[in-house]
């Protein structure tokens, strides 16, 4: 016995719209494939089948971020114009 089939209607940008298809395509997919792929390991993993989070800079990054802050501030920090000005005042003596 066959069973009963259900449209889902959804709405997105053209951009993303092509690009996945171009990719599915390639994989030999269509988007109906792959979305009853996914919907398929939704189930599986009763849940998204992969991570979904805010990634947030870890606490090395924002000390970087700050330091870089504070450099971009200080109006006595002396920058370079290009590697070799910054190649000249790492190897000099001063």
């Amino acid at each position: 016995m066959a069973k009963e089939m259900s449209a889902i209607n959804i709405q997105i940008d053209s951009e993303t719209k092509n690009e996945a298809t171009t990719i599915l395509n390639n994989l030999g997919l269509s988007m109906s494939t792959a979305i009853n792929i996914f919907l398929k390991q939704v189930i599986k993993n009763d849940g998204l089948p992969f991570e979904v989070k805010n990634p947030k800079p870890n606490r090395r990054l924002r000390k970087a971020i700050k330091e870089a802050e504070r450099i971009a501030n200080d109006p006595n920090h002396k920058g370079y114009k290009d590697m070799e000005e910054l190649k000249k005042a790492l190897l000099s003596d001063d």
